[in-house]
């Protein structure tokens, strides 16, 4: 949102200067991006007057001109046609830099051909203050020598962008700002109720409002005789000022009143409309209209449409059409000043793809009782400035009811915010920002129409942090009683999302950030999304419905990559699922992602496969405090590879999944080649039990070997190794410390349907030297867990 310092001061009385009101504006609320103050910028620049103007010696094209400057009397080399004795220039200094030509004179005096120059005489071009490029600016009026050249060119009004949140749409007017900033106590509102003004006759145009929902209130009035011309100087200024093109009378004062009101207007050409329109749902091809960016629509059904008895005349709150627009023949015409609903506002936009000042302002929530004011304001500029004969307005409909009381605790501001304010300034703050309030044991506050946002009696603390200022808010840190230890306020998941972060990042994995949404058919090939997880009302219909795993967007993120060059990108994402039986409908997830890529090596190179995913998963799962006792199972979901992934459970829980990609999800992705990943549920990891701190103890090393011991076990084919190394360690957990699986065997001497598994026992004795007589035990207890696992020892 941009308006000129002068555009303030219209509504405000304040003695603030730029700087001032920059520091103000921040501690009430109102964040400044950007400040473009001219005068500042061309500080350097100042008013002089030529004295003569002499032929160059050397130079036909050239003038050496005698200048009374702020610097005294100068020589300056000029090549301008238009320089000339007598006349009123701007001087630039030597070493200032000259912005439209974005370079900086020279400190020292410079020759030109052979005759010194002490400075610059200055275009409004070259000081990127106009396009008057065709000789040195030449200044109307009596100015002094010395004048700031920003007062001589009327250039000395700063303009002040600030960001306007989406809950604030009053902020989208000059009005609302003061409004605000008067009630922050940095001046006085001193623009009062807008005037009726009385008009000769009724309406002639009728309104029916046949989409109540859509549009439920739209006022207007029929202007006789008016002059279509230029808009005053005054507004051509400062619609300049904040980037907008002046255009005439009528669409320059809509504009006006568009950024000095947050009220969006429209003017239809009288003679061009019927004597009745409607407010009402598009129909399709039938309503096709050419609007003013030139392009032609059909309005949908859940579009709202203007349109009078014969054809569409535009979109409601979005763009009119070109038929009916003004131009300079104009001379009778129609004011619009209605409301429309924000969300079908937002739909349309976003199905059309029109982005329009109106829409913008329309789908944030625009005051629905400024219906009224817009017209007679809109009324009494197009008439001084225009003439014309106005007839009474016309109201179809009513505007939306105001939100409902709120009760209010006054004693919470103090509990929340830990600022004592009293009674006395609370009531002060809250009907100077618009409010109303009843006092009693629990005080009732009346919400203005401006402030749909505001719901609740936290809305209104906010309001009153605001307006004392942040800078009053008090500065207590935390405290915690003595001999206790400070227990670190971020949550179990919090702490895992963080671990989990960082042993992706160590793991050569960059993090990305993707959406919460994705396309249906995408979510299909996850396990498609439940009942409740479609967006009635999406950002894009590539966006539809929340996704049910992370690793869709991270997934096509590598592909893009690729695309680019960036062969061997690896990904992760720390982020929520959504799922219909996952507790509150979603679940906390960290994902991850690489292709399969082999590198080129004279020594030779291995691709990454299954295993190497796995380890990384399982390093990022021991970061989180996973139990390291986890089950490896086979049976991943249906966008797994079978075969090339797997499973991690804790008994019949879920830990995570890792492993291949499906070739079918792949190619419905677009995907080239093949992509590893992992998606670990971090809600799934058990939350450990608090122990009380004690002192580490010493390493204790083991004083006797590790005695290890290999053995070769025929198997069914289908019987997960892990299965039978888990056996192998629970023959004797005392002693059998590792079970390592080192060879896979299939071929000669093993029968088919069988595979040989190699398997490494490691035996850490305890408090003595373990005899020949105490392996062969345990060996035997190993080949009987094997047994029962499904194995055989290998003869």
């Amino acid at each position: 949102m941009k308006f000129t310092q002068s555009w303030l001061s219209d509504h405000l009385d304040t003695d603030l200067t730029l700087d001032q009101l920059d520091e103000a504006m921040t501690m009430a609320g109102l964040e400044i991006e950007d400040i473009d103050n001219p005068a500042a910028r061309l500080a350097a620049f100042t008013v002089a007057h030529v004295k003569a103007a002499q032929p160059h010696p050397d130079a036909d094209r050239l003038r050496v001109c005698t200048v009374d400057t702020v610097d005294g009397e100068k020589q300056i080399v000029c090549g301008a046609p238009n320089a000339r004795a007598g006349m009123t220039a701007i001087y630039a200094p030597l070493g200032a830099y000259i912005p439209g030509l974005d370079f900086t004179l020279d400190k020292k005096p410079r020759k030109i051909r052979g005759v010194e120059s002490f400075g610059m005489l200055a275009s409004t071009k070259e000081l990127d203050a106009g396009e008057d490029h065709d000789g040195i600016a030449d200044l109307d009026g009596d100015w002094a020598v010395g004048t700031p050249a920003a007062d001589a060119l009327g250039l000395n009004d700063a303009v002040i962008d600030f960001e306007v949140t989406p809950n604030r749409p009053d902020w989208l007017g000059v009005y609302g700002i003061a409004r605000d900033l008067a009630a922050a106590g940095i001046g006085t509102l001193k623009t009062g109720p807008v005037e009726p003004i009385k008009g000769e006759g009724p309406c002639p145009v009728s309104i029916e409002l046949d989409w109540p929902d859509a549009c439920p209130v739209f006022a207007g009035r029929v202007i006789r005789g008016v002059k279509n011309g230029p808009s005053p100087a005054w507004l051509q200024a400062r619609l300049k000022a904040i980037g907008i093109n002046p255009k005439n009378l009528l669409v320059d004062v809509t504009n006006y009143i568009s950024y000095d009101r947050a009220r969006p207007l429209h003017v239809y050409d009288l003679a061009k409309i019927g004597s009745t329109l409607h407010a009402r749902k598009g129909a399709g091809e039938a309503d096709r209209f050419e609007a003013l960016d030139g392009k032609d629509y059909d309005p949908a059904e859940n579009h709202c449409v203007i349109a009078d008895e014969t054809r569409c005349l535009g979109f409601g709150g979005i763009m009119g059409g070109a038929y009916s627009g003004c131009t300079e023949d104009t001379v009778d015409v129609f004011l619009e000043s209605a409301w429309f609903d924000p969300g079908l506002t937002r739909i349309t936009a976003r199905e059309t793809g029109i982005d329009s000042d109106a829409k913008y302002r329309f789908e944030r929530g625009v005051d629905p009782e400024s219906v009224r004011d817009g017209i007679e304001l809109a009324t009494q500029l197009i008439t001084q400035y225009g003439g014309g004969t106005p007839t009474e307005m016309t109201v179809a409909g009513q505007a939306p009811a105001r939100n409902a009381d709120i009760s209010f605790d006054p004693t919470r501001v103090e509990r929340l915010l830990g600022l004592a304010l009293s009674e006395d300034r609370i009531e002060a703050i809250l009907i100077s920002l618009g409010f109303t309030v009843s006092r009693g044991n629990l005080w009732r506050i009346g919400v203005p129409s401006w402030r749909r946002d505001a719901t609740m009696a936290a809305d209104l603390i906010e309001d009153i942090a605001r307006i004392a200022g942040y800078d009053a808010l008090p500065t207590t840190p935390f405290g915690r009683p003595a001999g206790e230890r400070f227990e670190a306020p971020a949550t179990i998941m919090q702490n895992r999302v963080r671990a989990a972060r960082r042993a992706a990042a160590l793991a050569g994995y960059d993090e990305a950030i993707s959406w919460s949404f994705c396309r249906h058919d995408e979510a299909a090939l996850f396990g498609g999304t439940g009942e409740g997880l479609k967006l009635a009302n999406p950002i894009s219909s590539e966006l539809d419905v929340m996704r049910p795993s992370a690793l869709i967007h991270l997934i096509k993120s590598v592909q893009r990559s690729a695309d680019r060059g960036v062969e061997d990108a690896r990904y992760f994402e720390a982020g929520p699922v959504y799922l219909s039986d996952a507790p509150d409908g979603q679940r906390t997830v960290v994902a991850g992602v690489r292709r399969i890529i082999t590198g080129r090596d004279w020594r030779g190179a291995e691709a990454p496969d299954v295993f190497a995913i796995k380890a990384d998963l399982e390093t990022l799962l021991a970061a989180v405090g996973a139990p390291a006792s986890l089950q490896i199972t086979a049976d991943a979901n249906a966008w797994w590879h079978p075969g090339r992934s797997g499973v991690l459970r804790l008994g019949k829980t879920v830990i995570a999944e890792f492993g291949e990609i499906h070739p079918r999800v792949l190619k419905a992705l677009d995907i080239d080649g093949r992509v590893l990943a992992f998606e670990a549920t971090l809600d799934a990891v058990p939350t450990p039990k608090k122990k009380a701190l004690k002192a580490r103890p010493a390493l204790d090393l083991p004083e006797l070997n590790p005695v290890k011991r290999d053995f070769a076990f025929l198997a069914p084919t289908d019987l997960p190794a892990a299965n039978l190394i888990r056996a192998i360690k629970g023959a004797d957990k005392q002693l059998i410390t590792e079970a390592r699986l080192f060879d896979v065997y299939t071929g000669q001497g093993v029968p088919d349907g069988q595979v040989s598994l190699a398997v490494e026992a490691i035996i850490q004795p305890r408090d003595k030297t373990l005899t020949d007589k105490d392996i062969e035990q345990i060996s035997a207890k190993v080949v009987a867990a094997a047994e029962k696992a499904g194995a055989q020892l290998r003869g």
